[in-house]
C-alpha cells in the first residue's frame, strides 16, 4: 500500500495533536450536556474514534452509512443513505462527522435530513476540508486541516476499499487508481 502513496500530506503525529485541539474547541464550544455524535461511515470511523476519546463528556454514538463516490476519484453527485434505520436525533445537540468536505453535498444532505428529523442543532466536524468551490454552500464548524484538491488516503479514508488503515493522510499515485 505504501507504495501507492505519492506523498505523505500530513503524518500521523501532526494529526494527533490537531485532534487535541478540535477536542478542546468542540469541549468549549458545544453547548453544555450530552453530545449526540453521527459518524458517516465508512470514512469518518478512524478520525471520529480518536477525537471521541478526546471529549470528557457523555455521547451516544450513532453511525450513518451514506455514499457519494461510488469507488472513483470524485463525487458522484449524488448522496444515498444506505441505512434503513435513522437515529432519533428530535430536540438533541448533534455533532455530524465525516472524513473529508469536498463537494459540500453529503454534509448537507445529512444536515439537512438531520434537522428535519428535528435536531435541535447541528455542529459538523471533519478530519480535511478542500481548498475548493464546493457544489453545495456548506461549511464545517470543526476542520482538522485544510487541503489542497488532491486525492487523498489514509486515516479512514480510501480508495474502492483500500488505505483506511494507514496511519497518516496521503496523495494516492494516479497510477494506484487505474
Amino acid at each position: 500500500m505504501k507504495n501507492d502513496i505519492e506523498r505523505i500530506l500530513i503524518d500521523e503525529a501532526v494529526i494527533q495533536k490537531r485532534l487535541d485541539t478540535l477536542a478542546s474547541k468542540i469541549e468549549d464550544e458545544f453547548p453544555a450536556g450530552p453530545i449526540v455524535v453521527i459518524i458517516l461511515l465508512k470514512g469518518a470511523l478512524v478520525f471520529a474514534s480518536d477525537l471521541l476519546r478526546r471529549i470528557p463528556r457523555e455521547l451516544s454514538i450513532e453511525c450513518l452509512n451514506v455514499a457519494s463516490y461510488h469507488g472513483g476519484l470524485e463525487s458522484s453527485g449524488k448522496v444515498d443513505f444506505l441505512d434503513r434505520h435513522f437515529p432519533e436525533v428530535k430536540g438533541k445537540h448533534i455533532l455530524l462527522l465525516d472524513d473529508i468536505l469536498d463537494t459540500g453535498r453529503t454534509l448537507r444532505a445529512v444536515a439537512d435530513r438531520l434537522t428535519e428529523e428535528g435536531a435541535a442543532a447541528v455542529h459538523t466536524g471533519v478530519l480535511l476540508a478542500k481548498d475548493k468551490k464546493r457544489a453545495e454552500e456548506v461549511e464545517a464548524d470543526y476542520i482538522g486541516f485544510e487541503i489542497n484538491d488532491e486525492f487523498v488516503v489514509g486515516y479512514g479514508l480510501d480508495y474502492k476499499g483500500k488505505y483506511r488503515n494507514l496511519p497518516y493522510v496521503g496523495v494516492l499515485k494516479l497510477s494506484a487508481a487505474n
